[in-house]
């Protein structure tokens, strides 16, 4: 819950144990959504996992989660992504 009441959403990168390829997402349960992924409910990660979080971002507001995961997903450069997962931050994208 964030400050005032409401339910928090998260920004989330998920890496490959098996060939560490990066998976974008969000959601309002993190727990619940790597659960669902390690557990093969998301058909394209179906064959790389286990998947791991290595980075998540917290946010108050679904409109900014989904902002934010569509500039991401729009990146394509595994470079960028990665500088994001050491600096534990979102640049200024």
């Amino acid at each position: 819950m964030n400050r005032e009441g409401g339910e928090m959403h998260y920004i989330y990168i998920l890496e490959s144990e098996k060939n560490g390829r990066y998976y974008i997402g969000s959601t309002n349960n993190l727990e619940r959504r790597l659960a669902e992924h390690n557990g093969g409910k998301t058909k394209s990660l179906k064959y790389i996992r286990p998947l791991k979080v290595v980075f998540k971002q917290e946010f108050a507001t679904i409109g900014e989660v989904r902002s934010w995961e569509i500039r991401l997903k729009k990146l394509k450069s595994r470079k960028l992504l990665a500088e994001i997962i050491e600096n534990q931050k979102l640049m200024g994208l």
